[in-house]
């Protein structure tokens, strides 16, 4: 039986998304806006005036987009998950940062199962892919929910092993980097289908939204985020694979591999993984026993920020505000070179709120630049 979402008014609805779909306003600054004047109503009322601070213009999200957007939801079959819904997933809820709002199509009660995270190569092997089938099957026959990407490969072959065995109480989520109503890669049309059918399929982007690159690693961060462990069948160095692997890792969640040849290109991404932490396995067996006695955090070293190198924008952090902070002067600390957002609070002396509304007037003004690893710098 479905998990029922909290019924909001489509007034609250409308404002949310009117907030998240407004130019400059990314999580951080949502939760930051929403603590601060108490919803979404009240923000939509106050942005001209902290954009107008700033010397910017800010203009309301045109009615018709928002409604067009729901209208395309709905002709989608599709639903909104809110960030405060009873049904959100507890491990996602736990991220520094979570997504404010998920689409959905399919059954939300395996948000309430256990899940454990299936990825690895676009190209596998035949082998690998038969393994992932497998892992899928066997992880679903033990009641949980595999979460995979959809993608080409390993993801596709676990998808179809926890499809095959989900009458035995686990199932299978799939996250796309699309919106709900999108399909990629277009020969898993069925395979897409049938999991928002039988199992779940969610969405971060909205509903019409094709896929770009630099959604994939928004995506990967949810497939870390819903799971209690990941383990990765099949990589090369420097996949979205690994992207996917240390965002588990940076939550503090388990995370596994399995060991491949040295010959083979495609295991040099899992063979660096056990070398730097991540804990060999070679069947779902060694997998649920690792889950079932996790208890944090992952084992796997860091080397550097997962999100370093990435052209993408990153999710940014929401920090603890006061609703009372007046935004803090800090434009003369801020140059073309990006610095963390800690840096501006230590340096400026001011609050964490404070520095969080100043940079968003910023935004809004189309003069801040978010970079990699939590750096602002100016546009």
């Amino acid at each position: 039986m479905n998990l029922a979402a909290p019924v909001l008014s489509q007034a609250e609805v409308f404002a949310r998304l009117s907030v998240l779909r407004s130019a400059g306003i990314g999580p951080v600054s949502y939760y930051h806006l929403m603590r601060r004047f108490g919803g979404a109503a009240k923000v939509l009322e106050a942005l001209p005036d902290i954009a107008g601070r700033s010397g910017a213009l800010y203009r309301h999200v045109p009615r018709e987009r928002i409604v067009a957007e729901m209208e395309r939801l709905q002709a989608a079959g599709g639903h909104y998950l809110f960030h405060d819904s009873p049904a959100y997933p507890r491990l996602l809820a736990a991220l520094e940062t979570p997504p404010p709002v998920l689409t959905y199509r399919g059954d939300l009660s395996l948000l309430g199962q256990g899940a454990v995270a299936l990825v690895g190569a676009r190209n596998a092997s035949a082998g690998a892919c038969r393994l992932a089938r497998e892992y899928g099957a066997a992880l679903a026959a033990r009641g949980y929910a595999v979460v995979s990407g959809l993608a080409r490969g390993i993801d596709a072959a676990a998808h179809r092993g926890a499809l095959a065995a989900m009458d035995k109480g686990g199932g299978t989520i799939g996250v796309i980097a699309s919106g709900i109503d999108v399909t990629y890669p277009p020969e898993h049309a069925e395979l897409q289908e049938d999991i928002a059918r039988r199992g779940l399929l969610l969405a971060e982007m909205p509903p019409g939204t094709e896929p770009l690159a630099r959604h994939f690693p928004f995506r990967n961060r949810i497939i870390a985020g819903l799971a209690a462990g990941t383990v990765v069948v099949e990589a090369a160095p420097r996949s979205g694979s690994l992207i996917t692997a240390r965002l588990a890792a940076e939550a503090g969640r388990e995370v596994m591999a399995v060991p491949g040849s040295p010959l083979d290109s495609r295991s040099r991404g899992c063979n660096e993984l056990i070398r730097d932490g991540a804990i060999l396995v070679q069947s779902a067996d060694d997998i649920a026993e690792l889950l079932e006695r996790f208890e944090g955090p992952s084992r796997l070293k860091l080397r550097e920020p997962v999100w370093a190198g990435l052209d993408e924008e990153q999710p940014e952090r929401a920090d603890d505000t006061d609703a009372d902070d007046r935004p803090a002067d800090i434009a003369h600390l801020l140059g073309t070179a990006p610095v963390a957002t800690d840096e501006l609070i230590r340096q400026s002396g001011a609050s964490a709120g404070a520095v969080q509304m100043a940079l968003i007037e910023l935004e809004l003004a189309g003069r801040l630049v978010r970079h990699a690893g939590g750096r602002v710098s100016l546009g």
